[in-house]
């Protein structure tokens, strides 16, 4: 019978009434299916954001894009790879939105381990970089409509590139 659902950031542990617990690995569709769910909520966060950033904030955003944009030039992917958790973790807290930061919180560790990996394919640093750009250009304009726009889009991109990924 199972008792309690968790995830580690590789799958989700069950744990299982006299039975211990085990880990189940999330499927590419599940993947997917996590980073359309994300798109949502984190529009809405990004929109959020939006109407919420001070001048502090504003910098601090524009701080992580200049050093992603480093990164980037670098090729230092997995600086690359912390950096943009970074950012979506500022736009979460400048949001000020608990319920889905809480929710986008949990659905990302249950693809951590998907998310960095591509993060980490040759190129596709650049390809999202011009998109968190959008997306702090946007909550520093103060636009939650152009921050909710560049949010899912970056997103989709996330999810057209974990489609087209090795499983």
């Amino acid at each position: 019978m199972r008792d309690v659902r968790r995830t580690d950031g590789e799958g989700l542990i069950e744990i299982l009434r006299n039975k211990g617990a085990r880990v189940r690995a999330v499927s590419k569709a599940e993947v997917i299916e996590i980073t359309e769910v994300r798109m949502v909520l984190e529009g809405l966060a990004a929109a959020k954001a939006a109407e919420r950033v001070t001048t502090e904030q504003a910098a601090r955003l524009r701080e992580i894009v200049a050093e992603m944009r480093a990164a980037v030039e670098s090729n230092d992917l997995d600086r690359y790879a912390g950096l943009n958790e970074s950012l979506h973790a500022k736009v979460r807290e400048i949001a000020g939105h608990r319920t889905s930061a809480s929710i986008i919180e949990r659905l990302g560790a249950q693809v951590v381990r998907h998310t960095f990996r591509l993060a980490r394919q040759p190129g596709r640093a650049a390809v999202s970089l011009p998109q968190h750009e959008l997306i702090v250009a946007a909550i520093v304009a103060r636009d939650p409509g152009a921050a909710l726009t560049a949010m899912q889009r970056h997103l989709r991109s996330v999810a057209t590139a974990l489609e087209a990924s090795a499983d």
